[in-house]
C-alpha cells in the first residue's frame, strides 16, 4: 500500500497522529523535489541554504557559528560545507580579525551569479505546490507557524 493511500485510511490513533505522519511524508516529498531541482546546479540543500544566507549577509561577513544558527537544518559541520562551496568558487572565507577561533564566510561573485540563475528558475520548484491557491498556501503557512511556535 502506498503512503498516500495509508494517509487517507483511518489507521491512526487521532488526527494529530495522522498529521505527524503526513508532515513527515510531505517533508521528504518536498525534500526530494528540492534535491532534484538543485542537482543541475551541483548543490545540496544545505549548500543552497548557506549560499542564500551569505547573499543576505553580503557584503558583511558571517561566522560559521552564526551560519549554523540560521540554517534551516542546523548542520554541525558548517565548516566543511563552506569548504565545499569554496572549492566550487561560490564562497570565500578568512579568519575573524577580532576572534581567531572564528571563521568569517562571504559569498563570491560566482555564488551570486549562480543564485541569480537559480532565482530565474525557482518557479519550477514552486510548481510542485501549484495545486494550492495563494489563499490556501497562506493558511497552511499560518497553521505551520502556529504549530511550531506554540510552546516557545
Amino acid at each position: 500500500m502506498k503512503v498516500q493511500e495509508q494517509l487517507t485510511q483511518g489507521n491512526y490513533e487521532n488526527e494529530r497522529h495522522r498529521l505527524r505522519v503526513n508532515l513527515l511524508y510531505s517533508s521528504y516529498w518536498l525534500g526530494d523535489r528540492i534535491s532534484e531541482f538543485l542537482k543541475p546546479y551541483d548543490l545540496t540543500q544545505q549548500q543552497f541554504n548557506i549560499l542564500r544566507i551569505l547573499r543576505g549577509q553580503h557584503p558583511d561577513p558571517i561566522s560559521t557559528k552564526e551560519l549554523r544558527e540560521r540554517m534551516i537544518i542546523n548542520n554541525s559541520d558548517t565548516s566543511r560545507l563552506i569548504d565545499r562551496l569554496i572549492e566550487k568558487g561560490l564562497a570565500w572565507k578568512r579568519p575573524c580579525p577580532h576572534d581567531g577561533r572564528l571563521i568569517q564566510a562571504f559569498i563570491s561573485e560566482g555564488g551570486q551569479k549562480l543564485l541569480k540563475q537559480i532565482d530565474g528558475n525557482i518557479v519550477d520548484l514552486d510548481a510542485a505546490m501549484e495545486n494550492l491557491s495563494d489563499k490556501e498556501a497562506l493558511v497552511l503557512n499560518q497553521l505551520l507557524n502556529k504549530m511550531r511556535y506554540n510552546k516557545e
